[in-house]
Order: C-alpha cells, then structure tokens, then sequence
C-alpha cells in the first residue's frame, strides 16, 4: 500500500490524463525541437559524392494544393454515376478532406480500409468499412481470432498482395475516401455488392481521370491555384547546376503538362537546366522492363521515328527503359541520387536493383511534425511512456489492490495512446507510427530511401557537400526506453525461488 501511495503521489497516477499532463514533466525548450524544413537520413550519405540528381515531377517537383484531391473524388464519382451507372444518390458525397492518409492497405474481399503496422498487425481502432468503424472484436474474428495479417496476403514489392492493396500514393486520398463513400452508400441503403468488381470499378474510375488526361486540364488552367512552392524548386536546380550537378526527369506524365508546370515554376528555358528529361516513363515498369526503346519527340511534344543511339542534352524522350538509361549515360550507382514520393514505383527497384542513392519526399511531414512539437502531444507521449514503465515494472504485484491499480493505468494508457493518434487524424492517426511501432509505410520508407523530407526545397537548407548521418538510435537491449529501466540490470529473477524445486 505504501509503494502504491508514494508511486500515485509522485506521478499522479489515476488522474485524468489532461490534469496528468498538466505536471511539469517536460523540461523547458523541449517542444519544437524537430524542424519541419530538416532532411532525415536512413543511411549515411555525402552529398560531396553525388554527381547526378534525378527527379520525379508529380508531388516531387511538383507541390499541389489540397484542391486537387476534391476535384479528383468529384470527378471519379461522376464517372461511376454517367458511365458505370453507379446509383445517382452517390451524387451526395462529397471529398472529405483528411478521412484518409497515405500507406493504408484494402482488404477487397472484406472490404476493410484499415492501418497495419510493420509487423503485419491491424491497428485496432483503425479499421473501417465504408465511413464507419468496425469493432475490434470483428476486425480480430475476421482474421481468424488474431490481429495479425499473414505475408502472403500481404502486399507484394509494389504493394498489391492477393487480397490486400496498399495506398502509397498521394494521389490515393481520394481514391480511398470515394471507396469508403461508395461503400457506405451500399451499406446504408441495403444493397448488395461484390467487393472485387466494386474496387475494380472505382480503380478504374480513378485510373480515368489520369489516363485522360481530365486532371491535367484542371492544373493547366490554373497553375497558380494548384501548384505550390514554384520559385522554391527553381532555387534548388538553379543552385545544384551552379555547383556542376547533372540533372535528370523521370516521370510518367506526358510533355505538354510537364512542360507547362515547368514554365510556371522555373520559367521558359528550365530545361536547359536538365541533361535528361524522360515522359511517359510507365514507371514502375521502366525500371524493370528492358523491351520499350526510347523514343524522341520535337519540340512540340510529336514523336520521332529514329533509333536512339544517344540521350542528348535538351532532348526530350518518350518511354524507354532504365537498362538502356544505364547503358547510355553510364549512370550508375552511388553517385546518383534520384527523389520521388511513390516508395514503390519511385525508389525501390532503383535502391535495391541498382544501388542509385534516393531521396523521399514526404509532404506529411511538415504536418506531423508541427503536431509533435505542441506541448500536448509532448507531455501526451512523456506521460504515455512513464505508464507504459509503471505497468512493466509493478506487473509483478498481484495482490487485489496492486491489480485495480494495474488496471487504471493501462485505462488511462489506451486513453492517452488515443489522445495522440487523434491528434495526427481522428481515424487513422500518424503515417509513421502505431501506439507503439513504426506502421507499414514507415518500415518501406527507411527501406527504400536514403534520406526523407517534406519537400524538395529542403536541400536549400544545406551545403551542396554535406553529409547526413542518420543517428544512432538505440536497440531494446542497448540503452533504455524509460529511466526507471535504469535499474533493471542488477534485478533478481522474482520467480527464482519457485522454480527451485524443479530440479
């Protein structure tokens, strides 16, 4: 009892989590210690070495504004409607901005949405069918009486598994929030669906909207409204060519719209800034398919009919593949360090396959860290943390007292652990994290990416020589999480004594 009183005296232990984070349990200048504009290292890497920036241009080079994801969801549902004849109450939905965040995986056959962690486990709490929650106790029954999704139903390389299909893409907010409104349309109104026909249909709805090109008239119209941080990337290119880098485009998008976008960021001669620019590339097929040859256009964006024997400077090429890029340029390993935002489509095959350098450009970021330097989700998490030691430490007390205690700390610790993921999205929480691990997305992202930031303006911030170490971070059993662990080195086996007799 008295170990009990001196523990809740000290740490407060059963008061509401919100008078808990009241105590002064962060010292001063703690909060705003991440910046948002900082680049991240998975791996060490000396700028100094890098000779060759290659780019992406959608959500790379490019920036767009959230208006594009609406115009994206409206226009994809009015194809179900018009051309699939999808019922006309669909009409009614409409793009709810931050329902969805990037990295979620589909369960088609049951039609499940939900965020998984880098050990193959449903985040409870994150599942949702349609717009609405499923219980935990469905989500764990639907998956035989565990949380855990096997390998092979989970996603491939490039993020599509039998059954599940992971959202990687930017461009796949509004393909899961159109999912979840079709599905709580059918739900709602009591009709019936096939799973897979329905993901088909809205995948290729989505798949329309790119393909015909709709979405690139929208941004040609209106640059400004929809592309952000222009005179920013022309710093960045300006600034690298100046220090005698070379630089490439890879992109899937076709000229005109490259062309446009380019112009109003860079201005009229960007690409005399590029030694390389590729359209159309079809990635993630240009970096493993050896069978397109490039092709050339004009000027005015007309394909060429001649063989390609070189990639000139101030060219443009159309196709093609990465073996034939290779083989041209002589391009190869360390010295290239290439940007995309896609971890599948952008950077794995060219980490894994080619040992080119890469960067990921993660737009969340800035977001998610100005989230985590408020002083809420600071003493939120500090207070989640010294829990989380109390309840590893006192577990061994099993008397009826010790046990209701052990029982309010683990309430008010599933309470915190939901204060904070709503504080990133009510639905989903954080990209990167679980309660307590890292999710999917984050394992893929330190696979596939050298270095992360929010945006490509980022490289401003530092010297065109500068290397990133990636910090040491500490091993469970190297160094530990909470302070009280300290001590846990010189502890007795507790059930020793008990085990005697066994011999």
């Amino acid at each position: 009892v008295f170990l009990w009183s001196y523990i809740a005296a000290t740490f407060h232990v059963g008061e509401p989590a919100e008078t808990a984070a009241a105590v002064n349990l962060l010292p001063p200048g703690v909060c705003n210690l991440l910046n948002p504009a900082a680049i991240y290292a998975n791996n060490e890497i000396s700028l100094g070495d890098v000779e060759i920036y290659g780019f992406d241009y959608d959500y790379t080079l490019a920036q767009y504004s959230n208006l594009l994801h609406s115009m994206i969801f409206n226009t994809a549902r009015d194809i179900l409607i018009e051309q699939f004849k999808y019922p006309e109450g669909l009409g009614k939905y409409d793009y709810i901005p931050g329902f969805a965040i990037r990295g979620l995986h589909y369960d088609v056959q049951k039609s499940l949405l939900m965020k998984i962690d880098a050990f193959h486990y449903v985040q409870l709490g994150t599942a949702y069918r349609g717009l609405k929650p499923v219980p935990d106790e469905e989500v764990i029954e639907l998956y035989g009486g565990t949380q855990h999704i096997p390998l092979y139903q989970m996603s491939d390389f490039y993020g599509k598994g039998p059954s599940l299909k992971q959202f990687m893409d930017i461009f796949s907010l509004p393909e899961m929030t159109l999912l979840s409104s079709v599905i709580d349309y059918f739900i709602t109104h009591g009709i019936e669906f096939d799973q897979v026909h329905l993901y088909k249909d809205i995948s290729d709805a989505i798949r329309d909207v790119h393909v015909k090109g709709v979405m690139y008239k929208w941004i040609e119209k209106d640059l400004e409204q929809y592309i952000l941080h222009g005179d920013e990337i022309y710093a960045v290119l300006n600034r690298l060519v100046n220090h005698k880098k070379k630089l490439f485009l890879i992109t899937n998008s076709p000229f005109s719209f490259v062309d446009k976008g380019m112009k109003h960021m860079v201005g009229k001669n960007w690409r005399d800034l590029f030694d390389m620019v590729i359209v159309q590339a079809d990635k993630p097929n240009f970096f493993t398919d050896r069978r397109k040859p490039f092709r050339k256009l004009d000027d005015k964006g007309s394909l060429q009919w001649d063989k390609i024997n070189q990639l000139e400077k101030g060219k443009i090429y159309k196709e093609g593949n990465l073996f034939d890029f290779l083989r041209l340029t002589g391009w190869r390993g360390s010295k290239v360090l290439y940007f995309g935002d896609h971890l599948y489509s952008d950077l794995a095959d060219l980490m894994l396959r080619h040992g080119w350098r890469t960067g990921a450009i993660v737009p969340e970021l800035e977001t998610e860290i100005r989230i985590i330097n408020t002083e809420q989700y600071m003493h939120s998490l500090t207070w989640q943390q010294a829990l989380t030691g109390l309840l590893e430490r006192m577990q061994m007390y099993q008397d009826a007292e010790s046990k209701q205690v052990l029982l309010e700390w683990m309430k008010e610790r599933q309470e915190i652990r939901s204060l904070t993921k709503n504080l990133f999205n009510p639905q989903f929480g954080s990209i990167f994290r679980t309660f307590h691990n890292p999710t999917y997305f984050s394992r893929r992202l330190v696979r596939f990416s050298d270095i992360y930031m929010a945006s490509i303006s980022c490289l401003l911030n530092y010297d065109v020589n500068f290397t990133f170490y990636p910090r040491r971070t500490p091993l469970q059993h190297e160094a530990p999480l909470w302070m009280d662990q300290l001590c846990t080195g010189c502890m007795k086996t507790p059930f020793l004594e008990e085990m005697v007799h066994i011999r």
